[in-house]
């Protein structure tokens, strides 16, 4: 691995956020000014073949990053922001192996992404 592929690994490995290439180019060239964002590009696909990186779409028009997770979780996706939350909610993981049972299926993976805005008058609840 390069040492321009460390840096990014780094700042991906450290991200507590979801970000997208041109994210991480700018925490990359931070640590090392010499690092293209076309090296960038190349690197988060590397990794995400390798299945170090998951690639995600929340709707906004970019591929946003993160590292593949040790345990599953769903996303929440504050539209007016663009801030994502993580959960893990084990009603809604009993209710889709439920759905794919009673339709024939066995359940092997899903992705669950809510969009939402705030609602007014309540108070957030992050189950992380």
């Amino acid at each position: 691995m390069t040492e321009q592929r460390r840096v990014i690994a780094r700042v991906l490995s450290e991200s507590t956020d979801h970000p997208d290439v041109e994210q991480v180019h700018r925490r990359a060239i931070a640590i090392d000014p010499k690092i293209s964002v076309a090296t960038v590009y190349r690197t988060v696909r590397l990794f995400e073949a390798a299945s170090i990186l998951e690639r995600h779409d929340f709707g906004d028009g970019r591929a946003r990053y993160e590292r593949a997770p040790d345990k599953h979780h769903d996303h929440l996706i504050n539209v007016e922001t663009g801030e994502v939350i993580e959960f893990q909610n084990q009603h809604i993981e009993e209710l889709q192996r439920r759905v794919a049972r009673e339709l024939g299926y066995e359940l092997v993976g899903h992705r669950l992404e809510l969009l939402g805005v705030p609602a007014r008058g309540s108070r957030k609840i992050r189950n992380q």
